[in-house]
C-alpha cells in the first residue's frame, strides 16, 4: 500500500473524530429527512460483504410504470468537509481490497456500521428514486434524505439462481413474502432499463476478475465470480442511479465529478478480434455495433463469453473523472461503454471518495446552497480520483499474482492454455485459463497481442514478490496467430453441430492430450473422453461435445472408448458437486487414491455409511504423496455441471480442522 503512494492506516486524530460519533435520534431528525423505515428495504451483496452501500424497493404504477428507490449510504451526513476523516479519505480516494485485508476509506466503525446500510439497523440514507417506464426510460427522479432499515441482506448466488429456475427461493424471502414481489418487480424493472441500454448502444461485459477465497483469515483459492440475475439487477440499478444523480444535478445548474470512458484506444484490435470469428466491425469507433457484436457472441458462445469480455475491456481503455458542468453539449464525449452521457458515481460514498463529494454536490443542489467545492478544487479531485483508483486496482493486482504466485509454486515446468491480456511496449501479459492468474510472458511474447489464445510455460513462480513469468512456447508468433484465428473460426462453425458424429483421424497422441481431424478437414480438435485406447492413424468415430470460439478449442468423445461404468462416475460426481455447492473452504479427512503425472485423486469417506464417497482431484499439494496417504482436504471447486470436484491439501494453509465437519 505505501509503496503505492497509500496511507494504510488512520492516524489518532481520525479515530478519536470517527470515536466521538453518534448517529441521530429517530425522534430528532433533521428537518426534511423522511422517515421510510416502512418500505420493504433490501440489499443483495457479496456474502462477506460488510460495507453495504444500498439498498432497494420498488412499487408498481398505475400506468404499468415502476417507481424504484435507491438507498445510498448517507456518509455525507457523518464525515463533515475537511473533517479528518475527510482529509484521509481525499488522500486516498477509495478502498482497497486485497484479499486478507481490506484497507478501508473510511474508519471502519464508519464503513461497516454507522453508514453500513446492515440489516435490522436503523440508518440514515440519501433516497434516490427514479420510475422506469414501460420502455425503460427513466424520468421523475426524485433525490431525499431519509431514515431506512434493511430489513434483508440477500447474497447475489442465492437470488441469482432462485430467479434463473436454479435454485430454491432464499429463506430470507420465505420468512418475508413481500420480498418475493420486491425482488421479481426489481428484476423486472431492471430489465426493462437494460433493454433500453442496449438500443442505445450499452455494451454488456462479463467480468472475469479473479477474486481471492479467503478462510479463516487465509487465501485458499482464486475464484470468479459467475453472473446472474441477481449481479445484473444490481449493475442496472445502480447505472440508472447515476445516471439519475446526473439528471439531478444538471437541471439545477450544478457541476459534478463525470464518469468518462471516452473511444477506443485499440479499435482497431477490436475490429480484428471480431473478424477472427467471422463477425465485422465498422472501421470506425461505434458503440451500438460493438454492443451487438457482444450480444451476438454471448448468445453463440456463452460458455465462453468472459474472455471475449476481457479482452475488448481491456482494449478499450480505462475509465477517467472529469469536471462537467456543460453536460448538454457535449452528449457525443460521454460513456462509450454505458451508451450514456449523463453518469457519475454516486452509489458507494462509504468506499470512493468522488461519490462522497457527489454527495456533498446533490445536497447543496437540493437546498439550493452554495457548492462546496470550486471548480479548481474539482479538477484536482478528479485527476487524484483516476490516480488513485489505477493505484488500488495495482495494489489489487499485485496481491492476486502473490496469491497466484504461490498456488503456482509448485508447477514451474508446466504448460499452460492463456489469453494474452495486454501488449504494449512496457511488456506483454496473459491470464492462465485454470487456474485465472496473470503473468508476463517475458519470453518469446513479440508479435502477441490482445485476445490471442498462447500456450505458455511457467517460469518463474515467486510469492514473495509477486512475479509470475512464462516464456511463449515455440516462435512464429505470426503463424500461430493465423492457426489459431483458423481455429476459432472453425470453432464458431461447429458450435451448431455439438452432439454430432464424425469420422475422424487420429493425428497426435501425447502427453498434453489426444487429437484428432475430421474426415472431411472441416476441423481438429482435442479428445477429452475416451482417449485412452487411441494412438496416432487410426479410424475413429468422434462425438462432438464442446466448442470454444474465444480461444480455438474443439472438443470431441470418443464414445466407443467411454466405459459405462465412467458415465455413471460422472453422474454421481455431478451429483455429489451439486451438494457441496455453498460449501467452498470446508475441511474433509481424505486418503490419495491415484498418482498420475498428471492429476492426484483422493477419496472421503462419510461419517454416514449411507452417504455416497466423494471423489476429486487434489490440485494443490500433491507433492510428496502416495496412494492411501490420509490427508486433510479444503474444497476448493464444486461445479456440478462438469462434474468437477476440486481440493486443496490442507497443509498448506495451516487451518485448523473443523470437528464438526459430516465427513471423517
Amino acid at each position: 500500500m505505501r509503496a503505492n503512494g497509500f496511507e494504510p492506516e488512520f492516524a489518532p486524530d481520525v479515530m478519536r473524530e470517527v470515536g466521538a460519533i453518534a448517529l441521530p435520534d429517530s425522534a430528532h431528525l433533521t428537518k426534511g429527512t423522511l422517515d421510510l423505515r416502512a418500505l420493504p428495504w433490501s440489499s443483495i451483496d457479496n456474502r462477506e460483504s460488510r460495507d453495504l452501500d444500498q439498498i432497494e424497493a420498488s412499487e408498481r404504477l398505475p400506468d404499468g410504470a415502476i417507481l424504484v428507490r435507491i438507498g445510498v449510504a448517507d456518509v455525507e451526513s457523518l464525515v463533515p468537509l475537511g473533517s479528518h476523516a475527510d482529509v484521509h479519505a481525499a488522500a486516498n480516494a477509495t478502498s482497497v481490497y486485497t484479499g486478507v485485508a481490506t484497507f478501508p476509506m473510511l474508519p471502519e466503525r464508519l464503513s461497516t456500521d454507522l453508514t453500513s446500510l446492515n440489516e435490522a439497523e436503523d440508518r440514515l440514507a440519501v433516497v434516490i428514486g427514479f420510475v422506469v417506464a414501460t420502455d425503460g426510460a427513466l424520468r421523475d427522479v426524485t433525490v431525499s434524505r431519509a431514515l431506512v432499515r434493511n430489513t434483508a441482506k440477500l447474497v447475489y448466488e442465492d437470488v441469482g439462481a432462485w430467479l434463473d429456475g436454479k435454485g430454491a427461493m432464499p429463506r430470507a424471502i420465505e420468512r418475508q413474502p413481500v420480498l418475493r414481489e420486491q425482488l421479481l418487480m426489481q428484476d423486472e424493472a431492471a430489465q426493462r432499463l437494460r433493454s433500453a441500454r442496449n438500443l442505445a448502444g450499452a455494451l454488456n461485459f462479463e467480468s472475469v476478475e479473479a477474486s481471492p477465497v479467503v478462510v479463516n483469515g487465509k487465501v485458499i483459492d482464486l475464484a470468479i465470480a459467475k453472473r446472474n440475475r441477481a449481479r445484473d439487477l444490481i449493475e442496472d440499478f445502480m447505472v440508472a442511479a447515476n445516471r439519475a444523480v446526473a439528471m439531478f444535478l444538471v437541471d439545477r445548474g450544478s457541476a459534478s465529478l463525470r464518469r468518462v470512458v471516452r473511444e477506443p484506444k485499440r479499435w482497431d484490435r477490436i475490429v480484428a478480434l471480431a473478424e477472427e470469428i467471422g463477425d465485422t466491425l465498422p472501421d470506425a469507433p461505434d458503440n451500438r455495433a460493438l454492443a451487438q457484436f457482444l450480444e451476438r457472441r454471448r448468445a453463440a458462445d456463452p460458455a465462453h463469453f468472459a474472455d471475449l469480455s476481457l479482452s475488448v475491456v481491456k482494449l478499450l481503455g480505462p475509465g477517467v473523472y472529469v469536471l462537467e458542468r456543460r453536460l448538454g453539449d457535449r452528449k457525443g464525449a460521454g460513456h462509450f461503454g454505458l451508451a450514456v452521457a449523463d453518469y457519475v458515481h454516486s452509489t458507494a460514498p462509504n468506499r470512493r471518495f468522488a461519490d462522497l463529494v457527489t454527495q456533498r454536490m446533490l445536497r447543496a443542489a437540493g437546498e439550493g446552497g452554495a457548492p462546496p467545492y470550486t471548480d479548481d478544487e474539482l479538477i484536482a479531485i478528479a485527476a487524484r480520483c483516476t490516480e488513485r483508483g489505477e493505484a488500488a486496482r495495482k495494489v489489487e493486482r499485485t496481491m492476486r499474482k502473490v496469491i497466484g504466485a504461490s498456488m503456482l509454486a509448485e508447477r514451474v515446468g508446466e504448460s499452460f492454455a492463456a489469453i494474452v491480456t495486454a501488449s504494449s511496449p512496457k511488456g506483454v501479459y496473459a491470464r492462465v485459463l485454470s487456474p485465472p492468474v496473470e503473468g508476463r510472458v517475458v519470453r518469446g511474447g513479440r508479435g502477441l497481442d490482445v485476445g490471442d489464445t498462447v500456450r505458455l510455460k511457467l517460469l518463474v513462480a515467486d510469492a514473495q514478490k509477486g512475479y509470475i513469468d512464462f516464456a511463449h512456447e515455440g516462435g512464429e508468433a505470426d503463424r500461430k496467430r493465423e492457426r489459431s484465428s483458423r481455429k476459432k473460426a472453425a470453432a464458431d462453425r461447429m458450435h451448431a453441430r455439438i452432439g454430432e458424429t464424425f469420422d475422424a483421424t487420429v493425428t497426435g497422441v501425447s502427453a498434453s492430450g489426444t487429437y484428432v481431424r475430421l474426415a472431411d478437414g472441416s476441423a481438429e480438435g482435442r479428445v477429452v473422453r475416451g482417449f485412452k485406447s487411441l494412438s496416432a492413424g487410426m479410424v475413429v468415430k468422434v462425438k462432438l461435445v464442446d466448442t470454444d470460439s474465444v480461444h480455438g478449442f474443439i472438443d470431441f468423445e470418443h464414445a466407443a472408448g467411454v466405459a459405462p461404468e465412467k458415465e455413471a462416475r460422472l453422474a454421481r460426481k455431478r451429483a455429489a458437486a451439486l451438494a457441496l455447492q455453498g460449501r467452498v473452504g470446508e475441511h474433509f479427512q481424505a486418503v490419495v487414491t491415484g498418482v498420475f503425472a498428471g492429476a492426484t485423486w483422493i477419496r472421503i469417506e462419510p461419517a454416514d455409511p449411507s452417504s455416497e464417497v466423494i471423489e476429486g482431484r487434489l490440485v494443490r499439494g500433491r507433492r510428496g504423496l502416495a496412494v492411501g496417504d490420509a490427508i486433510g482436504a479444503l474444497l476448493l471447486t464444486a461445479d456440478p455441471e462438469r462434474g468437477f470436484i476440486d481440493f486443496a491439501r490442507e497443509d498448506e494453509f495451516g487451518l485448523l480442522h473443523d470437528s464438526d465437519s459430516p465427513y471423517k
